[in-house]
């Protein structure tokens, strides 16, 4: 199989650093210091298109593949936006994915241009304080009242909300006690977001200050029943087809994340004198960044293989899970070393890569663990008994 990028790819990459380009790591300093969500970067790469690669032309986008997606999400992360960068878009690119399949052509129409033009901004809600990872077990009720759902519960972690127009949201149609499959009764609604009826309440956190992450909290919140994506009580099967393309990108996001690092990292070796040498002609720094090259190398033959798999419609589970188990561990050691290749200054804001260390946990951690990641393989792929 090859995986050289064709002269397409190769110009997508290209075109999406030339707009990156514009903001630089002051520009990134600052949002990280400051917050507030990066307008000008995002409406840049809307303008431009980018925002839709892979939403079918019909419907406004490139219709290009997720391969050409992962793409795009390296190349952001890697020009030196990392993670602030890639959130602000992250939900733009593959967050429609389940309206794309699923939806009704009037849904995909009145859904889809929008969000790839960059017009409306989404947040995905399904992850709630009492279930974290177990998505089967989500207890935030819609019930059916004539022509629409009434919504109440919380949901946490979730992205972009101070800025969402849109909420794509998991919900309980059924109770669990009522449905004779654990993935069954949970249903899936893309509808506006009515800040008079859910209250956001925005989470401090360690990095990526610009890009916001929430609880939200639901009071008789109404979404009409034209807005519920496919058959009710099958959201979890379609949310599938959202989760395994964003564990892909987000792989690419780690990726890139860490390549910014280790090449932060070496140009400072170049330069940093002591005891009358380079720093970086000592194998004690040489070593230790070679090797995170060659594991976000293979890392990213991984983002490949999955974002293939999909793109071709083969089952790419099992690809998707390890692709985002080796490159946000990868990404991660690699922002690790590249403080540690710097000494002290990499401690000092003003040398970038501490930031990049803070915000490499997000690939790590989410949108799932990495030993949860373990598991499904262990699962899945080696035919172990299910742990969890």
């Amino acid at each position: 199989m090859d995986f050289e990028l064709t002269q397409e790819q190769e110009a997508i990459r290209d075109a999406v650093a030339a707009v990156c380009a514009k903001f630089d790591d002051s520009y990134w300093l600052t949002r990280d210091r400051e917050g507030g969500f990066p307008h000008d970067f995002y409406d840049a790469l809307a303008r431009d298109g980018w925002l839709g690669v892979c939403t079918p032309e019909a419907y406004g986008g490139a219709g290009l593949g997720i391969t050409e997606a992962a793409l795009v999400m390296r190349t952001i992360a890697e020009s030196g936006a990392g993670m602030s960068g890639a959130s602000a878009v992250h939900i733009n690119i593959f967050g429609l994915n389940p309206v794309s399949v699923f939806g009704t052509e009037e849904q995909k129409a009145r859904m889809m241009r929008p969000m790839a033009e960059g017009r409306e901004k989404a947040c995905f809600a399904v992850t709630e304080p009492s279930t974290g990872l177990n998505t089967t077990q989500l207890k935030l009720r819609a019930v059916k009242t004539g022509d629409r759902y009434v919504v109440n519960g919380q949901k946490v972690w979730i992205s972009t909300a101070q800025e969402a127009d849109r909420i794509l949201l998991l919900a309980r149609t059924t109770p669990i006690d009522q449905i004779d499959k654990p993935t069954r009764g949970l249903s899936l609604f893309y509808t506006r977001f009515d800040r008079s009826r859910i209250r956001v309440q925005e989470i401090e956190k360690m990095g990526r200050k610009c890009v916001d992450s929430n609880e939200l909290f639901f009071d008789d919140f109404e979404i009409p029943e034209a807005d519920l994506i496919g058959e009710e009580g099958r959201g979890f099967e379609y949310i599938l087809h959202g989760m395994n393309p964003e564990r892909v990108l987000i792989a690419a996001e780690a990726v890139g994340l860490g390549m910014l690092a280790i090449d932060r990292a070496a140009e400072y070796a170049k330069e940093r004198i002591v005891f009358n040498r380079p720093i970086g002609q000592n194998q004690g720094i040489q070593h230790p960044l070679a090797k995170c090259w060659a594991e976000l190398e293979a890392a990213w033959m991984m983002v490949l293989a999955a974002a293939s798999r999909y793109d071709r419609g083969l089952p790419c589970g099992a690809a998707a899970n390890a692709a985002k188990y080796l490159a946000g561990e990868a990404g991660f050691t690699a922002c690790e070393t590249a403080v540690m290749a710097h000494g002290g200054f990499g401690y000092a804001k003003e040398y970038h890569v501490e930031r990049y260390l803070r915000e490499a946990f997000i690939p790590r951690i989410a949108p799932i663990s990495p030993q949860l990641c373990l598991s499904y393989l262990a699962e899945r792929v080696l035919g172990l008994p299910k742990s969890y």
